[in-house]
């Protein structure tokens, strides 16, 4: 235990507070093949997952990150099996609830994102009144994807859009980027500057696509369940190490920087 604990301060140590992200997202893959690899049931995973959610959430707070978006539960989980899908949401319900004590004590507002009507209306109770107890939290920001896809959210967003424009509210000619923006769940929040997705894999499954146009991305192989304060640290560190350019050059990038210093 003091190694570990010796290695995250020396972790720490590394990290750079003045460029710590403002909005860290995160894919939470790996529950079921963590389960699967000590002969559990996948339900285990999840339930140890839910550990993760909660050193994620301390870590994020305790760095300053003003908002982390999890991405809980999609909506191609749905087709997953019942007694899965079941599970899940019992999970989701009882953690929400479970947390919400610490979750006002460390100042963390909740906020739900995706088709949440179609969340079980006991899981849906919970989680709603963790997004209104927490209302007037002013510290992290803490954006769950509950029954959520990126195709679904800006589908959602066009279709206003059109209902506008079919009113006469709207001239088509004069929507923008901003307009398209504001119609998503996450309106309001900065995009993205870090995405974390575990597991191994190497894709974004339908995850925030409007959002992270620029997000830098980071692959880990840790499995969700296995995702502690140290290979968060590590992500951070990683993010840190890169350049932002935002389709400019590393010239372009240094000016910018010398003026912001001046």
């Amino acid at each position: 235990m003091d190694n570990l604990v010796d290695n995250l301060d020396t972790l720490l140590a590394r990290i750079d507070p003045t460029r710590i992200p403002e909005h860290v997202a995160i894919i939470m893959d790996g529950n079921g093949r963590w389960a699967a690899g000590r002969g559990k049931p996948r339900s285990d995973g999840h339930a140890e997952g839910v550990s993760s959610v909660h050193e994620a959430v301390e870590f994020s707070s305790d760095l300053g990150i003003k908002y982390l978006t999890l991405y809980a539960f999609s909506n191609e989980n749905w087709r997953r099996p019942r007694q899965e899908v079941d599970t899940l949401m019992y999970l989701i319900g009882w953690a929400i609830e479970r947390e919400l004590p610490d979750l006002i004590r460390n100042n963390v507002r909740i906020r739900l994102v995706g088709d949440i009507e179609r969340i079980p209306a006991d899981a849906r109770r919970r989680l709603r009144d963790a997004e209104r107890d927490t209302a007037g939290c002013t510290g992290l920001t803490l954006l769950m994807c509950l029954s959520y896809s990126a195709r679904w959210e800006l589908t959602e967003a066009a279709r206003s859009l059109a209902r506008r424009a079919a009113a006469g509210e709207l001239d088509p000619a004069d929507i923008s980027e901003e307009m398209m923006a504001d119609r998503l769940d996450t309106a309001g929040v900065p995009d993205p500057d870090l995405l974390i997705r575990t597991g191994g894999e190497h894709r974004i499954s339908n995850f925030l696509l409007w959002q992270i146009a620029y997000s830098e991305l980071y692959f880990t192989p840790v499995l969700w369940p296995e995702f502690g304060k140290e290979a968060y640290a590590r992500a951070i560190i990683d993010f840190q190490s890169r350049e932002r350019r935002f389709g400019m050059t590393s010239a372009q990038v240094s000016g910018l920087t010398s003026d912001s210093e001046k």
